[in-house]
């Protein structure tokens, strides 16, 4: 079960795997919470997107997808939605579908087009090296105490989405200007964490580290410490599962990944509906 941590490249991927799991899967209570589950795929594809124009300009490979990222992510924490008939999440897919658009026509114009595709999909984890594994450790053990020192503060914007509709929660965010900065640096950290798990992990993974694992606990779960703490262990199990299945069964790491997460989500739907049979009916 353990022979394959014998391989260097794999005790780095899953270091890196566990660090970017751990983090996206507790931003993932809140932002499912909040009900904005394209702002990962938003972000993820306008921080590929300033990927791709830094090689298309040829400089700037680190500088420009974080700007590109924080960018959107200032973008998106200043977008309110009062009229009844809009959806923050249409407006946040409108700017994922330009985006991608954009990250395609930019990888166009690269001499290796169709691998640099499938690398801002899915990335290349089990090349990462210790170099990257301390930036991105150093980076997410930043945003990890920023979120534990005021987690009251960012649960109760949570909640605040969860109880209102999005004209009510734009009226409460105007007249609270608290409210309005803490939802900034929401949107900041959660940019930030994803210019950097794209980076090695690619968007479809970092998707669903993002997502999977705090919906399975929802699922399984009601109090919000408890949802926390099973998301982070099916991100964890999901790290081990996803190299397990790509070293035994010679498949990509990133794919592998994916669909051992979504294994555990099938899991976890599984026991959310026996339980759902066993509660007795309310008349």
């Amino acid at each position: 079960m353990f022979e394959m941590f014998q391989l260097s490249f794999i005790v780095q991927a899953f270091i890196v795997t566990v660090i970017i799991g751990v983090l996206l899967s507790y931003l993932g209570v809140h932002v499912v919470g909040r009900g904005i589950v394209f702002v990962d795929l938003a972000l993820g594809q306008i921080s590929s997107l300033g990927v791709a124009f830094s090689d298309y300009v040829g400089y700037g490979k680190t500088i420009i997808p974080i700007a590109f990222a924080l960018g959107g992510a200032l973008l998106m924490s200043l977008i309110t939605i009062r009229d009844k008939r809009l959806k923050l999440e249409a407006v946040i897919g409108i700017i994922y579908a330009v985006a991608s658009a954009a990250t395609v026509m930019m990888i166009s114009k690269t001499p290796h087009g169709d691998s640099d595709i499938q690398e801002v999909l899915f990335g290349n984890i089990l090349s990462v090296n210790w170099g990257q594994i301390t930036t991105v450790g150093i980076i997410f053990g930043i945003i990890g105490l920023v979120h534990l020192i005021f987690h009251k503060k960012f649960f109760l914007l949570t909640e605040t989405f969860e109880n209102h509709d999005n004209s009510t929660a734009a009226e409460i965010f105007k007249n609270n200007k608290w409210f309005k900065f803490w939802n900034f640096i929401f949107y900041i950290s959660i940019g930030l964490a994803i210019v950097f798990a794209v980076r090695t992990s690619g968007v479809i993974p970092v998707f669903s580290f993002l997502i999977i694992p705090s919906v399975a606990a929802i699922m399984l779960c009601r109090k919000n410490l408890y949802i926390t703490i099973a998301a982070i262990i099916i991100s964890l199990l999901a790290a081990y599962l996803g190299l397990y299945v790509s070293y035994h069964f010679d498949f990509p790491a990133g794919s592998s990944i994916v669909v051992v997460l979504g294994g555990l989500f099938t899991l976890a739907s599984l026991v959310y509906l026996f339980k759902r049979k066993k509660e007795p009916e309310v008349k």
